[in-house]
Formats: C-alpha cells, sequence, structure tokens
C-alpha cells in the first residue's frame, strides 16, 4: 500500500487539528465575503473539554466547506486543510485500492452513491456530446435489473434513454445472449452513444457483474462506450477479499467508480465517493460559478469536509491490514450463516466475496422475515427474495437465533 497506513490516535488528532487549523476559522476571523461560519452558538454546544479528544465533532463545529474538486485545479484557500485530507482520501481509495496511477485521476467525496452514479452519467453524456457532436436520442444508458434505481434518476434527469439488461435468476449474471440482441436492438433504432453502468455488489444480491462482457459486445458493434462501475456497497468489500479482482483503474474498458463510506466504512450518512480517469471530469464544468476559486466540477458544490475527516479517520484508523482483518471477520460470518443454510436445503445467492446472503423467499415466513428485519426484494407483497446483510451489528448470536427459528419451523412442516 504506497498511501493507505495505520496512524495511532494521538496522530489522527494531530492532524486533524492542523488540517482545521489551516482552514479559515470564521469564529475568529476577519473574513467579510465568505457566506459560512461555524456552528450557531446559540443553537448548539461548540464548547467544551471534550472536543480535545472527539476530532470529529470539532470538524462538524468547524463546519469546512470542500467545494469543488481537489485533484484538478485551484479550490478556496479557505479550506485547504480539510480539502488536503479529502486528497488523502482519494489517494488511498484511487491508487491503493483501485490501482489507479498517481495523479492519474480525478474524484470527490460526494453525497452518496445515488449522487455518484449521477455524477458519472452526466460526464459521460457531456462527453458524448462535446467530443461526438451527440444528441440525446443518439446516447442510452445500459445497466442490470438489479442496478440501483439511481440510474434510473439520472435518466430522468438528464433525458436520456435506460435499458435494463434481463439477467439471470439463480446466478444474477447478465444474460450475454439478451444483452447482445438489446444491443443490435438499439443500434438499429439509432443508438451510437453508450453509457454503461456496470455492480460491484448489487443493493439487493450483491451479485457482482463482469464490466468486461459489456464491453466486448459493445466493441464487436463497434460503438463508442463508457464504463462506470456502481461499488456502492462493494467498493470496500470486494476489492479486498478479492484479490485478482480486475474491477479497477488497470482495466481500460472502465473509466470512473462509485463507492460508499456510509455503508461498510460506517461513516456519517451522506458520504459517497466518486473516481475517475483523468480528462473526464472538465466535462461538467460550471463556468458560470464564477465566485468560486477554482473549478465547480461537481453536481452538489458545497461539500462537508467533516464528512471527508470522517472517511480519513476510518481509514487511517485501521490502516490497510486493520481493515483486511475487519472484513474477513464478516466474511466468516457470512460463510457460517452460508453453511447452515446449506444443511437446513435452503436456496440462496451468495457471491463468495461478499457479505450478502440473498434468501429465495420461499423458505420464508413472512412473519419470521419482519421478526429478525429482512430485506425483501420488493414491497408490493409478491416478493422473491430477503436479504441478510452481515455487518458489524450481525454476531453470530443474532443469525444463530434467526436459524433456530427456520429449524423449528422446518421440523414442524415435515
Amino acid at each position: 500500500m504506497k498511501y493507505w497506513k495505520k496512524y495511532s490516535k494521538e496522530k489522527l488528532i494531530q492532524r486533524i487539528d492542523k488540517a482545521l487549523d489551516a482552514n479559515v476559522n470564521f469564529q475568529t476571523s476577519k473574513y467579510l465575503g465568505y457566506p459560512v461560519s461555524r456552528l450557531d452558538q446559540n443553537v448548539f454546544n461548540t464548547s467544551g473539554a471534550f472536543l480535545s479528544d472527539s476530532p470529529l465533532l470539532k470538524s462538524f463545529i468547524a463546519n469546512p466547506n470542500n467545494i469543488g474538486c481537489h485533484t484538478t485545479g485551484k479550490s478556496e484557500e479557505a479550506f485547504k486543510g480539510s480539502q488536503e485530507l479529502e486528497k488523502e482520501v482519494l489517494n488511498v481509495l484511487a491508487v491503493d485500492i483501485f490501482k489507479a496511477k498517481a495523479n492519474e485521476y480525478d474524484g470527490y467525496i460526494a453525497t452518496g452513491g445515488t449522487e455518484a452514479n449521477i455524477q458519472a452519467l452526466w460526464i459521460y453524456r457531456n462527453h458524448f456530446k462535446n467530443s461526438f457532436n451527440a444528441t440525446l436520442n443518439e446516447m442510452v444508458i445500459l445497466s442490470s435489473e438489479d442496478t440501483h434505481y439511481s440510474v434510473h434518476k439520472g435518466s430522468n434527469l438528464l433525458s436520456v434513454d435506460a435499458v435494463s439488461i434481463p439477467v439471470d435468476f439463480d446466478s444474477r449474471e447478465i444474460i450475454v445472449e439478451e444483452l447482445n440482441t438489446i444491443v443490435k436492438n438499439l443500434i438499429a433504432e439509432g443508438k451510437k452513444y453508450f453509457m454503461v453502468i456496470s455492480n460491484m455488489a448489487t443493493t439487493m444480491f450483491g451479485s457482482v457483474d463482469n464490466p468486461d462482457v459489456y464491453a466486448e459486445i459493445l466493441t464487436k458493434h463497434n460503438v463508442v462506450f463508457k464504463i462506470h462501475i456502481d461499488g456502492a456497497f462493494g467498493g470496500f468489500i470486494y476489492p479486498i477479499s478479492n484479490k485478482n479482482s480486475t474491477i479497477n483503474f488497470e482495466n481500460p474498458n472502465i473509466s470512473s467508480i462509485t463507492i460508499d463510506a456510509h455503508k461498510m466504512l460506517q461513516a456519517p450518512y451522506g458520504t459517497g465517493v466518486f473516481l475517475c480517469r483523468k480528462g473526464l471530469i472538465e466535462n461538467v464544468l460550471t463556468k458560470e460559478a464564477q465566485y468560486v476559486d477554482g473549478m465547480d466540477l461537481t453536481l452538489v458544490g458545497s461539500r462537508s469536509g467533516a464528512n471527508a475527516i470522517a472517511v480519513w479517520m476510518i481509514l487511517f484508523s485501521y490502516g490497510y491490514y486493520g481493515w483486511f482483518e475487519k472484513i474477513n471477520t464478516l466474511l466468516l460470518r457470512t460463510e457460517w450463516f452460508c453453511n447452515q443454510l446449506n444443511q437446513l436445503n435452503i436456496e440462496y445467492f451468495r457471491d463468495s466475496y461478499m457479505n450478502i446472503v440473498t434468501i429465495k423467499s420461499q423458505y420464508i415466513p413472512q412473519e419470521l422475515a419482519h421478526k429478525f428485519g429482512l430485506v425483501p426484494d420488493t414491497h408490493n407483497g409478491n416478493n422473491k427474495w430477503y436479504k441478510v446483510i452481515m455487518m458489524d451489528h450481525v454476531e453470530i448470536d443474532d443469525l444463530l437465533k434467526f436459524v433456530d427459528e427456520l429449524k423449528t419451523l422446518k421440523n414442524t412442516i415435515s
């Protein structure tokens, strides 16, 4: 690991204090032109001895605005300290986890996977317009039927058609023949430019698409395309658990990646990440943002510097090996749970590198699913699956209670 280290608590606090000191202190400064400040002291408790050992709370009180994209061009001078910590986070994610070359990527801490996915679609829509003079009717978004609904939000916002590719019911793999036929028909309808959302762990199944399947079909049909990886859930586990994964920036077919820190990383909500190759993010430059020192290249504009600091704290508290151990603990729990289901002859889907187990609903009474908080694939009453996710709070004892009820139920039926 080039950038991903493990720091002591003392060093974490020192680095964050140094970053906040490098930002403008809007409690003591005489800066007159910024529409920002610390939290309102009439409403929030912004002082106390406890803050000396609570760097994240201190960051929220300081309320830094990390507006802009700090991997390219200038940035707002008032928040240079928290921006530096954000750039360190991006180095870890882009270079150490997703194998980009140093200084050959751009990115930022987004509000979540929805924004990051839409950011990718926005970039590619404008890229096709700017580079090929493409019209909206000539563009299309491709993704599997298991893809997150944010893709359909992006389709609606950007006025670009979206088409879902069928997957095999049991394996959740894209049906290649269907993909080929759909692409062929879309080309016949006048589509020339394809944006692909390929999943690194779908929300419901934890299934992982092979982006090269899309690339092979689209290359065969001689069309222009860009592939975005939605790793909102899987980004902090799949590349760690699957050391042979090629879903990263070493794969020339991949242009951008989404990761969510408020899922597996357990950062505060409103914390996602967008990464892309150099030369792409400029397609969404908002030239009208004249008062911003630097380039506004993000969908959301103003962003919480405190959330960036939270991600930095988590990554550098664990280091790579600490995170590897945590992930493997969750995977061992997942293996244990799958073994219990196997013994009961209960059918389920699970990617072997992921911590999601999705059980066919025919084996789970609705009352039992409700009691244990299992999530259905649809809430309309016709669900075919229920999912269980091994997170920190889901321990073997919790899983055992569920398994015992399944055993009792099966014995009653038989």
